[in-house]
């Protein structure tokens, strides 16, 4: 995993209001991670929004806008959230496996191999499933099924491209085929594939999907939403997922450490980014907003020529699958409140706050 979270994200003139914080701990929001830190008095500890650990009482909580205000009046981080740490970030052993697979996804990691190496199993798996949605050998099964994918779309033979991504038999590549993508090998030899992997930010994780080609996926990765937006792609592109990075989600990283540095204005990787026309119109509309500045919908309507469309252009813009780069939180309400946006409102009023700073 690549972590963003060595740059100091801006000090944010306020924060949300007392009463919307103490209902994200309470639900255990994730969304306001990194917005906003709490303290318990009682305990001497801060924890992020969504710790898991029990819900203090209102009157025992502080709310602190960075960590480091936290620690400088007197709170230690807790060991369960661990709010000083990149969240989600891969412990040292966990990293490990991760290349090894991108390395050479034929070589197969048992659960006696992972004994061998001092690691739990059990722990492995956990940690699979929480970051990836799948354990760790079903990580390796799609990341051996990929590089087969790789080489059909190259024009390699079905027996090159079995043997050459580690598989024991043709079968057994065929039936592999067969189970994750529902396609046989002659059928497959079109298939995309759209390589995932996840960045810390200043706002949480954030899950990037790119084609060898251009970035296609850029999302908060709360697990509804982000699910959610996989589904729709996978449904105009019948692109099978892969976990790993490639030279695209690389380049996209950098990039955005530098936006979130308030260094970048203007994203330069290539996009993919299959939809209708009126969605495609409107996104197109959303990346003419100039850095800094907001728009109202009715004025992204009017600009892409169905200045009735208010509506329909909101819709257009829930479905946006590039957060950020395609940035439909410049868009707000006709009033100037903050209105509609998947990775809530909270990450929507600090990007803003981001850019209006960088940009003045």
């Amino acid at each position: 995993m690549n972590s963003l979270t060595h740059v100091k994200a801006p000090r944010r003139r306020s924060l949300p209001r007392p009463e919307v914080m103490y209902a994200a701990v309470a639900a255990r929001d994730a969304c306001f991670d990194g917005i906003f830190f709490v303290g318990v008095r009682t305990t001497g500890i801060f924890c992020r929004p969504g710790c898991a650990a029990r819900t203090p009482l209102r009157r025992n909580v502080t709310f602190f806008p960075s960590a480091n205000e936290a620690l400088e009046e007197g709170f230690r981080p807790c060991l369960r959230c661990r709010p000083l740490e990149p969240q989600g970030k891969a412990p040292a052993a966990i990293r490990r496996l991760i290349a090894e697979v991108a390395a050479d996804p034929s070589v197969r990691v048992r659960d006696r191999d992972l004994r061998a190496r001092g690691l739990d199993p059990a722990t492995v798996r956990r940690w699979f499933q929480r970051h990836h949605g799948m354990t760790f050998q079903a990580y390796q099964r799609t990341a051996r099924l990929a590089r087969g994918l790789n080489g059909l779309a190259r024009g390699e033979g079905i027996t090159s491209a079995a043997f050459g991504s580690g598989y024991d038999s043709l079968s057994g590549f065929r039936d592999a085929l067969r189970t994750l993508t529902g396609q046989s090998p002659s059928g497959s030899r079109e298939m995309i594939v759209v390589h995932t992997t996840r960045v810390d930010s200043p706002l949480g994780p954030l899950l990037l999907g790119a084609t060898d080609d251009a970035l296609c996926l850029l999302e908060f990765a709360d697990p509804a939403r982000s699910e959610e937006q996989r589904r729709r792609l996978a449904k105009r592109l019948g692109c099978f997922f892969a976990p790993g990075s490639n030279g695209v989600t690389d380049r996209m990283a950098g990039e955005l450490e530098r936006y979130f540095a308030g260094e970048l204005k203007e994203f330069e990787t290539p996009l993919l980014t299959p939809g209708t026309d009126f969605q495609r119109r409107a996104w197109a509309a959303l990346r003419e907003i100039p850095y800094g500045e907001t728009r109202s919908y009715r004025d992204q309507a009017e600009a892409i020529g169905s200045p009735e469309a208010v509506r329909a252009v909101a819709r257009a813009n829930g479905a946006n699958r590039i957060a950020i780069v395609i940035p439909c939180h410049r868009v707000i309400g006709t009033d100037g409140s903050l209105t509609g946006y998947g990775g809530g409102l909270a990450r929507k009023e600090f990007l803003l706050e981001l850019e209006k700073r960088a940009a003045s």
